[in-house]
């Protein structure tokens, strides 16, 4: 399987994945607030997800 290369994407595809990065941390951070607030499972698989996400961006595998 070859290496996962963000920049062959078409332009609206790459675009998505931009704003996806650039937004994620932003709603991370609401969702941690939320969890230790109110916290629900379904709060806590969600702070889950977007941590992956934001570690897949970090690492670069996204």
């Amino acid at each position: 399987m070859g290496r996962y290369y963000r920049y062959k994407l078409p332009p609206w595809a790459r675009k998505c994945v931009f704003i996806l990065e650039r937004v994620t941390l932003p709603i991370l951070l609401f969702q941690l607030i939320r969890t230790i607030f109110f916290p629900s499972f379904f709060d806590l698989i969600l702070l889950g997800i977007l941590i992956g996400i934001l570690i897949c961006f970090y690492l670069r595998w996204i």
